[in-house]
């Protein structure tokens, strides 16, 4: 008679007397950081050449004063705008950046990175596929350009506290080089990216994080073409962030559709200063999206902080920038500081 009571219980979806009543799902809420373009000009890598020992590539310590916030986040991603190519360094305006680049990353804590950008065929498909294959080497986890029709389909996922997060990403600017192949690197346009938002959430994804080579180059204005594109994808609901780099200044950190848009994290490493470009090309900031993912509801983004930078010259190192300098004023003046968007102050306290 239990065996049968039991078995009646199971098909009317109820709990027998007695047995433990199942904890309800709580909400996640976890933390994303994206940061800017790491640019590496050739007096860069000249640096983290000197940094291994003049035997090897070392950039991560160029990172160190940041490395806690990067590592700190539930998910880290980064922009890596110039192809991983072994051999001699190149700087602009065709970049080849040592492949070390990639394990510097990880020791940073960079989870996964884009490389959709202006630069990402500086070296052809050749360049391509090397750095897929330095960052993967890593275990970095990569997305934006392909070694192939069938790699161009995969989204790239990761878990985050029991929460897959899909990272896609594209490039709406090209600086003219030949195409190798359509899936070579991957083109923003509203069709592709919607079509991989809702393949990404029909794979599980629970939220789904773009990110978009776009802008006009020390620009921190938006241009009607961000704007334009920003709004086509915030509408859908396959859409739960953008991130954006390429204008190389810090452009405005906003709402669209209630799903925030970090337009512009300027350069989070570079050798633009204003010798060549405007002193804003120093700055950059690594945005810090906190999310909430409740069982039954699409996720929300119930924050966006910023830690704003800059890059200390000559040794390269990305500092966070002091509250009242002029890159902080820089910053805050360009992304800007309303409900639910506000810069983080450097803590001052020991072991905080």
């Amino acid at each position: 008679m239990r065996h049968l009571l039991l078995f009646v219980a199971a098909l009317l979806g109820l709990a027998p007397a007695g047995a433990p009543a199942r904890a309800p799902e709580r909400p996640v809420r976890l933390t994303v950081a994206a940061s800017g373009d790491l640019l590496i000009h050739t007096p860069i890598a000249q640096r983290a050449l000197a940094l291994g020992g003049g035997r090897r590539y070392d950039f991560a310590p160029l990172f160190a004063p940041v490395r806690r916030v990067i590592a700190g986040a539930d998910l880290a991603l980064c922009h890596v705008e110039t192809p991983l190519v072994p051999g001699p360094v190149q700087g602009y305006p065709v970049f080849h950046t040592p492949p070390a680049l990639a394990r510097s990353a990880k020791r940073v804590g960079w989870d996964a990175c884009s490389t959709a950008s202006n630069h990402s065929l500086d070296a052809g498909q050749a360049g391509i596929d090397s750095t897929l294959h330095a960052l993967r080497r890593a275990g970095v986890k990569v997305t934006g350009t392909s070694r192939s029709a069938r790699a161009r389909r995969r989204i790239t996922m990761l878990r985050v506290r029991g929460v897959r997060v899909a990272f896609l990403s594209y490039t709406a600017v090209t600086n003219g080089q030949a195409v190798p192949h359509p899936w070579s690197v991957n083109w923003a346009a509203p069709g592709p990216i919607l079509r991989d938002a809702r393949r990404a959430h029909r794979r599980g994804a629970r939220i789904v994080i773009v990110n978009i080579h776009w802008g006009t180059e020390f620009v921190a204005a938006v241009s009607p073409r961000q704007r334009a594109l920003a709004h086509r994808l915030t509408r859908s609901p396959a859409i739960d962030a953008i991130v954006g780099q390429h204008a190389h200044v810090v452009q405005p950190i906003r709402r669209v559709h209630g799903k925030p848009v970090v337009f512009g994290e300027g350069n989070l490493i570079s050798n633009q200063t204003a010798g060549c470009c405007p002193a804003a090309s120093q700055d950059g900031l690594i945005a810090l999206i906190d999310f909430v993912v409740r069982p039954g509801h699409p996720a929300r983004a119930r924050r966006i902080r910023y830690v704003p930078t800059w890059v200390r010259h000559p040794d390269y190192t990305v500092m966070r920038a002091t509250p009242g300098s002029a890159s902080w004023n820089r910053t805050l003046s360009a992304a800007g500081r309303r409900r639910g968007i506000r810069p983080v102050r450097p803590c001052v306290q020991r072991n905080c």
